[in-house]
């Protein structure tokens, strides 16, 4: 298999269990009943919570969850829109594969609600896909920036190396 094959099933099977995990992270499984089960005598044990305090918290630590995830998501869509549609030069970002990253992960985060929507111990809200589509914003313009510091980077070494050599 060629290198740009192997690059290209390394980028799609990577965002493919990113979503079987957003998957499994949306299913009654871990519905925020479940999880204070298990965080809330961490919490306690660790730093003392009371049940009203960690209440506070744990919307939060969800919410992070959130952001977290669906950032993760933005960026593995990224990788694997970036090896399936390349550039006609040798550029590391495009605002065409940000935009699909970030419309493919504001699908995700809608069929992911939507879903939620059936299940009894969980609820399907429009502000978790506005988090979720933020979060992959904020991610995309991570990328763009962290690619934007490399390059300057680069020309910066490279234009002491042509000084120097």
């Amino acid at each position: 298999m060629n290198s740009d094959r192997h690059n290209l099933l390394k980028a799609w099977i990577a965002a493919i269990l990113w979503l079987i995990v957003i998957a499994i992270e949306s299913s009654a499984l871990l519905s925020a009943s479940n999880t204070s089960r298990i965080l809330y005598p961490l919490l306690h044990f660790l730093f003392g919570l009371d049940w009203l305090r960690f209440e506070y918290w744990h919307f939060y630590i969800r919410k992070a969850g959130h952001v977290v995830g669906y950032a993760i998501l933005s960026i593995l869509l990224f990788r694997a829109w970036r090896a399936t549609l390349p550039a006609m030069s040798d550029v590391k970002w495009t605002p065409r594969w940000a935009t699909i990253a970030i419309l493919g992960t504001a699908l995700v985060a809608s069929l992911d609600e939507w879903h939620q929507s059936f299940i009894p111990s969980r609820t399907g809200a429009v502000s978790d896909v506005v988090l979720d589509t933020c979060a992959s914003v904020a991610a995309q313009a991570l990328i763009f920036l962290w690619w934007t510091w490399r390059r300057k980077n680069d020309v910066r070494r490279s234009s002491i190396h042509s000084i120097t050599g």
